[in-house]
C-alpha cells in the first residue's frame, strides 16, 4: 500500500499546474461553502435567540389547543406542583406565567384595540429582554400595580404621554365586562410595529382581577441554557404534564413564521452549495479523467507485465483523494478564519438593505459560528463528491486491455 501512495504521489505532481488549480478550485469551494455555511447557521442562531429573548421564549407550557385558537377561556391553574415540576428541569434557567387577553385602551376621545398581557415583572427578568426594551419611562416593578408599559406606537396613537391615565375595558373569563383605570409609565419599543403598536403590559395580579382569573393563567414562559437542549426539555416535560392537558411548545411552533422564513433561506442557500459543490465535481473529474487518459500508454504496459487491475484503479483512487484531501485541509483553515473573524467582527447592515432584513423579521446585520459540526458536514460532502468522481475514471481504467492501452496515442 505504501507503494501504491508514492505512485499516486508522485503522480498528482507529474502536471503540476493542472493539479494545483484543481486543488485551488477544491479550496475555494471548501472555503466558501463552509463559511457561507458558518454565517447562515450562525444569522439563524442569533435571530432565535434574539426572538424567543424578546418575548416569545425557548418553550411555552399551555392548554392543549390554546397555540391554535387563543382563547381565555383556555387557561390552567397555576401551582405549586407545576412550579414544583419547572423547577426540577436542569436546562431550565428562568420562567414566568402570563395571562393574554384582547381589550380596548382608551384615552380622552382616543380608543385602540389593544393586546393586553399580564406579566409578574419580577419573573419575567428571567424569561425575556422587557425591561431592556424600554423606550421611554420606565417598567412598573409589582405584578399588583395600577402601572401599565405600552407600545411606544400605542402611546403615540393615543395621542396620549407618559404620565397620562388611560382606561383597560375587556372581557373576563366569565363573559362579563371589565374595566380599570391605569397610568402609563413607560414605552417599550421591541422593532415589531404591529406588536409595538397594540401591546399593553399589567401587572399578573392585576390581569387577574380584572379579568376575574382567580389563580389562572394562559401561558407559562420558560427560559434555557441554549437552544440545542429545547427537544429534550420539551419531551421530558410534555411527558410530566400530559396528564393536565397541558402541553409544551418550542420557539419554532410558537413562531412559526420565523422557522418557515429561515427554512426557505436554509433551502436557497442549500442549493446554491450544492451548484458550487458539483461544479468542482466536475473539475476534479477532469483533471482526473485527463490524467487517466494520458497515461493509458503507460497503464497498457503495466498490465501487459502482470500488474492487478485492481492496484491501477487504487493508484487513480488515492490520486483523486489526495487532491480532494489537500483542498479540503487549506479550504478548512481558511474557512475557520474567516468564520472566527465574522463571530468577532459582525456584519452589519444599514440603509435600505438592513430595511429589507427587518422587514422579513431578521436582524439587519449577518453573524458567523464556528460549530464544528459545520466543518465536519461541508468536509463530508465535499469529499463524497469528490471520490464519486472518479468512478468514470476508475471504470474508464478497470474496463481497460493492456493491447488497447499500449496502442493508444
Amino acid at each position: 500500500m505504501n507503494l501504491l501512495f508514492k505512485l499516486a504521489w508522485r503522480s498528482v505532481w507529474r502536471n503540476k499546474r493542472r493539479s494545483i488549480i484543481t486543488i485551488l478550485a477544491v479550496t475555494f469551494a471548501a472555503m466558501f461553502s463552509i463559511a457561507m455555511r458558518g454565517i447562515q447557521l450562525g444569522t439563524y442562531e442569533v435571530n432565535i435567540q434574539t426572538a424567543v429573548n424578546m418575548f416569545s421564549s425557548y418553550l411555552q407550557i399551555q392548554r392543549t389547543g390554546y397555540q391554535e385558537n387563543p382563547s381565555l377561556q383556555r387557561n390552567f391553574r397555576y401551582d405549586e406542583t407545576l412550579e414544583t415540576l419547572i423547577k426540577a428541569q436542569p436546562a431550565v434557567t428562568g420562567y414566568a406565567p402570563r395571562i393574554y387577553a384582547d381589550g380596548l385602551v382608551s384615552f380622552k376621545d382616543n380608543s385602540l384595540g389593544a393586546a393586553i398581557i399580564g406579566i409578574d415583572p419580577n419573573l419575567e427578568n428571567h424569561v425575556s429582554d422587557l425591561h431592556n426594551k424600554v423606550d421611554a419611562g420606565k417598567f412598573f416593578r409589582s405584578d399588583s400595580t395600577d402601572e401599565v408599559v405600552v407600545g411606544y406606537k400605542l402611546l403615540r396613537n393615543l395621542k396620549a404621554a407618559i404620565g397620562d391615565k388611560i382606561v383597560v375595558l375587556t372581557q373576563g373569563y366569565y363573559g362579563s365586562l371589565g374595566n380599570m383605570l391605569f397610568r402609563i409609565s413607560g414605552t417599550i419599543k421591541t422593532g415589531s410595529r404591529e406588536f409595538d403598536a397594540a401591546a399593553v403590559f399589567i401587572g399578573l395580579s392585576t390581569a387577574q382581577e380584572l379579568l376575574d382569573m382567580g389563580n389562572r393563567i394562559t401561558v407559562i414562559a420558560l427560559s434555557l441554557t441554549d437552544l440545542d437542549r429545547v427537544t429534550a426539555t420539551k419531551a421530558q416535560l410534555n411527558q410530566k404534564v400530559r396528564n393536565s392537558n397541558l402541553t409544551a411548545l418550542s420557539w419554532d411552533e410558537i413562531l412559526p413564521e420565523l422557522k418557515q422564513s429561515i427554512e426557505l433561506d436554509n433551502i436557497a442557500g442549500l442549493l446554491f452549495l450544492g451548484i458550487l459543490i458539483f461544479v468542482v465535481a466536475f473539475g476534479i473529474l477532469n483533471t482526473v479523467l485527463m490524467s487517466v487518459i494520458e497515461r493509458f500508454r503507460e497503464f497498457g504496459i503495466l498490465l501487459s507485465v502482470g500488474m492487478p487491475q485492481i492496484k491501477l484503479v487504487t493508484i487513480v483512487f488515492i490520486e483523486t483523494l489526495i487532491i480532494a484531501m489537500i483542498g479540503l485541509l487549506f479550504g478548512n483553515i481558511l474557512a475557520a478564519g474567516v468564520n472566527y473573524y465574522i463571530v468577532l467582527n459582525p456584519i452589519v447592515f444599514s440603509g435600505d438593505f438592513g430595511a429589507i432584513y427587518e422587514e422579513y423579521g431578521f436582524l439587519p446585520r449577518l453573524e458567523s459560528s464556528v460549530k464544528l459540526s459545520i466543518f465536519i458536514y461541508s468536509t463530508i460532502s465535499i469529499l463524497i463528491i469528490a471520490l464519486a468522481s472518479f468512478l468514470y475514471p476508475g471504470y474508464k481504467l478497470w474496463r481497460l486491455e493492456p493491447l488497447k492501452g499500449i496502442r493508444h496515442t
